[in-house]
């Protein structure tokens, strides 16, 4: 790490410190990932922790979300947690057909949440460092209008602008209809530039080709021309963490 680096994680801190909180529990990888997402200003960096950090105390109590706090969600058996990329990226896939807009907006911010904590707590080798990164994929096909949530996705993606900041290796989004395009266009408008770079909608062959070696065959289940089965969320077991 350079001295700017350095000299820029200080300013943080004291930043963090002079909102009335503290960074003790985490450590330079955590903030650097807020620095990068707010252009290495470190005003602006503390801000955004100290943002997520009262979210975190509000909406996760336990530091967690249990699966008895999202039974419903689960139940859909809509989301399947892969083993990690070649580049070592945990991979959860949904799939569209087998979502519907919640009736329970509260239990459905938890469910985002548990499938992101879950997803990343997945490529933790022994404890967390701070600067992991997941790989979503959003297939939709055979969806029809009854599944189209355009607000569960604004809320998917604002979750990880606000309080996931560079969390997000890459989405690809599979199998996209005719329809869904305008839909797609609203949706974009609620994300920010550096989060639709990380957004391919994979429509031709070669791009195809990249999602499976961006995936890894080994990883990627052989629905979509890899070696691998699916996962269901629930039935992948966590690995506890070192004291």
């Amino acid at each position: 790490m350079g001295e700017t680096q350095e000299i820029t994680l200080t300013q943080m801190r004291k930043s963090v410190e002079k909102l009335g909180s503290s960074t003790e529990k985490h450590g330079d990888p955590t903030l650097m990932r807020f620095l990068i997402a707010r252009s290495m200003d470190p005003n602006k960096a503390a801000k955004m922790y100290v943002q997520w950090q009262k979210w975190r105390a509000s909406l996760v109590p336990n530091d967690f979300i249990s699966d008895s706090e999202v039974t419903e969600e689960l139940a859909a058996k809509k989301i399947y947690l892969q083993s990690l990329s070649n580049k070592g990226f945990p991979v959860f896939i949904c799939e569209g057909s087998k979502h519907f807009p919640s009736k329970d907006q509260l239990q459905f911010k938890k469910f985002v949440v548990h499938l992101l904590d879950k997803s990343i707590a997945s490529s933790f080798k022994g404890r967390e460092i701070g600067n992991e990164k997941l790989i979503g994929v959003l297939d939709l096909k055979n969806i029809s209008y009854k599944n189209v949530d355009a607000r569960g996705m604004i809320t998917g993606f604002q979750f990880l602008q606000a309080y996931y900041p560079e969390r997000l290796a890459k989405c690809f989004i599979l199998n996209m209809p005719w329809f869904f395009v305008s839909v797609w266009r609203l949706i974009s408008r609620f994300l920010d530039k550096a989060t639709l770079e990380k957004i391919v909608i994979v429509t031709s062959d070669d791009e195809r080709r990249d999602f499976v070696k961006e995936v890894g065959e080994e990883t990627l289940p052989e629905e979509y021309g890899g070696r691998a089965k699916l996962r269901p969320l629930q039935e992948v077991k966590l690995v506890p963490l070192e004291d």
